[in-house]
């Protein structure tokens, strides 16, 4: 069973990700920014990070940037879970190493079928 990191700062979105991931035959794990993201990352191994961009303490593309800066994590796929959808902020995110973005409110069936695909 594959192992995701879900980070975002928004309760409600972490439980409807892990929820939705979870009727998907995933685990999942629970971050609520970028900083408890980077110390879960580093004691335990996950599969794929699902990670916001806004955050508290550290954004989505810091934590990119640090977990690509890890041995275990340089081909782990990151898809960024955003409301925003501007082109310089996907550029951006495409610069730090992010391997894929979804725009919320997100359709669970989507985020499934994206991460299976990522995944295989």
């Amino acid at each position: 069973m594959s192992r995701i990191l879900v980070v975002d700062d928004s309760v409600s979105i972490r439980q409807l990700a892990s929820f939705t991931l979870k009727s998907g035959g995933f685990d999942t794990i629970e971050a609520d920014d970028g900083q408890d993201a980077l110390s879960k990352a580093s004691s335990e191994q996950f599969d794929l990070i699902l990670t916001d961009r806004n955050m508290p303490n550290m954004d989505g593309i810091q934590l990119t940037r640090e977990l690509r800066a890890c041995d275990n994590y340089k081909f782990t796929p990151i898809l960024m879970l955003t409301t925003e959808s501007e082109k310089d902020k996907k550029v951006e995110g495409k610069e730090a190493g992010v391997t894929g973005w979804i725009v919320k409110p997100f359709n669970p069936d989507t985020l499934i079928a994206v991460i299976k695909k990522v995944l295989n």
